[in-house]
């Protein structure tokens, strides 16, 4: 007895215990957040005063001890002069935030030769500065750093560098770092509102025969010594934190020219030299995606900095203008198709995906992580819009409604604003079917290409906020979208479309929505199709004859639910 009697105590325990993490999860209060979480995700005092104007990076591989070091010259244009709390005064000197992961180091800084103060907390670094900061001047800081970074223990999606051997057993080396952040490996302003207006200059110095890859153009090899030589890469347009990348190894190269709405642009592919043939074939697939891609999004957004696809010890990462690629030249995911339709065998998943991320993330990046469905949302979308434009309109709508299955509902595509905090991950497939359900409620294509289009004009290298990018696309197309939007990205609900039929009547209503939620939906009666208005009050249709066959769109993202008694 007395043993059955613990077994039960500890079952109803077990049980409490689940109840409360449902409670808790339900009402939030799992969200908790510190200080190191609104330094790595907040404006802060001492990034504001501050506008990023280039970096100039220099880094040095030993790829034996697994560990970089260098120098990062900031240059930056002084905003604004209000004084932090209690710091220093604006008219002597000011505190400026650098951040850079443990366990590397931020040996030290200076400005103009003379040896700055810094003082850390985690990963912020605060630096103040000696000389005055005057609005409108343009300074720069020279941060030193070395160490052992992070290693990435499943690339890209935990962040870091990786140590990897080729099939032959030589150094195949690489970081992806979107997650974790930037300053994993090199000191910068690690938040994406600010990007350096001017690029960044990466110069990587390594023993030969490797050969190391940026991001940009290669502007000059040169030698070091000792062996070593140093790959000078340029980026002249502006680029968030997360895409500045090092691939390094046995590298081959073979080039194309595209033709395309900005002119000429260069391709350039760098793959491991055993892999070249097969490279050479399944890289086709990338003027398939500028031509694709050119026709929904407009320009390719960097053609001054040329398209790189760099074959990677990982599956592939949207490095800007240096796509990673790890897909082992076949076509869907890993080989395998996400929406299960058949049309995902069509293509590379990484090649198309990724690239697509030069439009949005590149191109337009979230000025908060928590909007990154901006990033992934469009880009899961531009999967779809590849089919659509080279296999047709019913190839793409089966894609990327073949993707709903994913999407999970846990929780809103937006995230905590200022403190790093992405939202769910449906926002890869979630944001796709929220982008196709907007499409069938505009039914005008060309208007929708317009927008897609305009977005990338409108919004041409800035950081922006979902805020942003909903009232630009609800004043293109001269909607109010405010319930569609709120619906949709700021809560995990999906709307329930409920109805009920009896004889030549159909009653139906939305459920699980917000106030006013306003989304037409398209339904097929007897082989006929109809426009419905759900509100959450009940509505009638009537119907000439009996209702034998109903079903709402399946273009649309809802659930539809049948109502025995309304």
């Amino acid at each position: 007895m007395k043993h059955l009697d613990l077994v039960s105590v500890i079952y109803s325990l077990k049980k409490l215990v689940l109840l409360l993490f449902l409670i808790w999860a339900e009402f939030g209060l799992s969200q908790s957040f510190t200080r190191a979480d609104s330094l790595r995700g907040g404006i802060t005092p001492e990034r504001i005063w501050w506008d990023l104007e280039h970096y100039d990076l220099s880094v040095k591989l030993d790829v034996d001890g697994r560990q970089i070091s260098g120098t990062n010259r900031i240059s930056y244009v002084v905003n604004q002069v209000t004084p932090e709390a209690g710091r220093v005064s604006a008219k002597t000197k000011k505190v400026m935030q650098i951040d850079l992961q443990w366990p590397m180091r931020l040996d030290s800084v200076t400005q103009n030769g003379v040896l700055l103060k810094v003082i850390r907390e985690g990963s912020a670094h605060f630096v103040t500065t000696e000389m005055p900061q005057i609005s409108g001047q343009a300074n720069s800081v020279m941060c030193y750093f070395s160490g052992r970074p992070i290693e990435a223990q499943n690339p890209p999606w935990d962040g870091g560098f990786t140590w990897n051997q080729d099939e032959l057993g030589r150094p195949f080396i690489a970081n992806a770092n979107q997650g974790i952040g930037a300053s994993v490996w090199w000191p910068n302003k690690d938040h994406p509102y600010d990007e350096p207006d001017r690029g960044v200059d990466l110069k990587i110095q390594l023993a030969k025969p490797l050969v190391a890859v940026g991001n940009g153009r290669l502007l000059e090899v040169s030698d070091a010594g000792d062996d070593d030589q140093i790959f000078h890469w340029q980026v002249t347009s502006p680029i968030n934190n997360y895409g500045v990348n090092i691939n390094v190894g046995h590298y081959v190269r073979f080039e194309e020219v595209y033709r395309g709405l900005s002119g000429a642009l260069d391709c350039t592919y760098w793959v491991l030299d055993y892999n070249l043939e097969q490279a050479k074939t399944q890289f086709k697939q990338v003027p398939m995606m500028l031509e694709a891609f050119e026709h929904w999004f407009g320009p390719y957004p960097f053609y001054e900095d040329g398209y790189q696809l760099v074959e990677v010890p990982y599956l592939g990462m949207e490095h800007q203008s240096s796509v990673t690629y790890g897909n082992g030249y076949r076509n869907g995911y890993r080989g395998t198709d996400l929406s299960d339709s058949g049309w995902g065998m069509k293509f590379d998943f990484i090649i198309i995906h990724e690239s697509g991320h030069e439009w949005f993330a590149n191109n337009i990046t979230n000025s908060d992580v928590a909007d990154m469905w901006i990033h992934e949302g469009f880009t899961a979308y531009s999967e779809n819009l590849f089919l659509d434009y080279h296999y047709g309109r019913e190839a793409s709508n089966q894609y990327v409604v073949g993707t709903k299955k994913r999407i999970q509902n846990d929780r809103p595509l937006i995230g905590y604003y200022g403190v790093n905090h992405e939202g769910s991950g449906d926002m890869y497939y979630k944001g796709a079917n929220i982008l196709h359900t907007l499409r069938q409620w505009v039914n005008d294509d060309a208007l929708w290409r317009e927008v897609l289009t305009g977005l990338n004009q409108q919004f041409r290298h800035q950081t922006i906020s979902s805020k942003q990018l909903e009232d630009y696309i609800a004043s293109a197309l001269n909607l109010n979208l405010t319930q569609f939007w709120e619906q949709y990205l700021r809560t995990p609900d999906i709307p329930v479309f409920e109805y009920h039929i009896q004889d030549k009547t159909l009653k139906y209503r939305y459920n699980k929505t917000i106030t006013e939620f306003n989304l037409p939906v398209l339904v097929h009666v007897d082989g006929a199709t109809r426009w419905l208005r759900p509100t959450e009050s009940w509505q009638v249709l009537s119907h000439p004859s009996k209702i034998k066959d109903f079903e709402v769109d399946k273009n649309f993202l809802l659930k539809a639910r049948v109502i025995d008694r309304p």
